[in-house]
């Protein structure tokens, strides 16, 4: 006969829990393409920016913009009521559409990598493709009229005036090297030393450069004309106001090394030295 002992095991219960997934939402500044017909003229046009900007996509999102050619491709047009009638045949219906593979194969033989294609339609698209992007904001709707009823109307609730917002400027103590970008889209910014070739800053406000521009700078990136662009040795790659841009062989080569200011007037932009 087998006695058991009296003692007692205590067993732990363990709840393995999957952890979470994080997802997080960040956005980040794209340029646009939108190519043209005739597409020999306009990579022509896209070559010759390349070359004189040559990091002008360098490290930067594009999206490509198809709207243009769809215009084209499409029967849709003034060529009058048939020729807004189904194609008769696949082939007919392959010759309607954009050549969108062959166009990111373009791109990307020039170092241009797309991350997305907008104003496309999805059948356009094939899986070896880029996604197809919902481009810009959603316009604002006007709010309803209200209803009619019979109660006597009532007085408007006071409405709180905004604060004003705080001047919010940035100033780097360091040199901006080659590669390193700023965005600050609240205000100004100001840089001690100098902003090398394929270094880029992009400002809400004005950009004051106490050295040598080589690089990108975009003012009022934010939507503001009356920022302004200063440094002491004007030699840039690329400057922009409010949307209005210049490369570096539409400035004046009078300006070179100069201490320059660079102001918007109208849909002009300024240049003039400083000394």
């Amino acid at each position: 006969m087998v006695v058991g002992n009296n003692s007692s095991t205590a067993v732990t219960s363990i709840s393995l829990t999957r952890p979470s997934l994080p997802l997080r939402g960040r956005s980040f500044r794209a340029l646009v393409l939108a190519p043209e017909t005739p597409l020999g003229d306009w990579f022509s046009h896209l070559d010759a920016l390349v070359q004189r900007s040559p990091t002008l996509f360098s490290e930067r999102a594009v999206i490509l913009d198809v709207s243009g050619l769809a215009k084209d491709s499409l029967r849709e047009d003034a060529a009058g009521p048939e020729a807004a009638e189904p194609a008769e045949d696949a082939t007919d219906a392959a010759a309607a559409t954009p050549d969108i593979a062959g166009l990111v194969d373009e791109l990307k033989q020039r170092g241009i990598r797309i991350m997305g294609v907008e104003k496309a339609e999805p059948a356009w698209l094939g899986p070896a493709l880029p996604p197809l992007l919902s481009g810009g904001r959603p316009a604002e709707m006007a709010p309803p009229e209200p209803a009619k009823d019979l109660e006597l109307p009532r007085e408007p609730e006071p409405v709180k005036p905004p604060e004003p917002r705080k001047p919010n400027s940035l100033v780097l103590e360091t040199p901006l090297r080659s590669g390193q970008s700023v965005y600050h889209p609240e205000g100004d910014v100001t840089v001690m030393g100098s902003v090398a070739s394929g270094a880029e800053i992009l400002a809400g406000g004005s950009i004051h450069i106490y050295g040598a521009l080589r690089g990108r700078a975009i003012a009022g990136a934010g939507g503001n004309p009356r920022a302004r662009i200063c440094c002491r040795k004007f030699e840039p790659e690329l400057i922009g106001i409010d949307g209005l841009f210049r490369t570096a062989d539409t400035t004046d080569p009078k300006l070179r090394k100069k201490a320059v200011q660079v102001w918007l007037e109208g849909d002009t932009l300024r240049m003039a030295a400083l000394d």
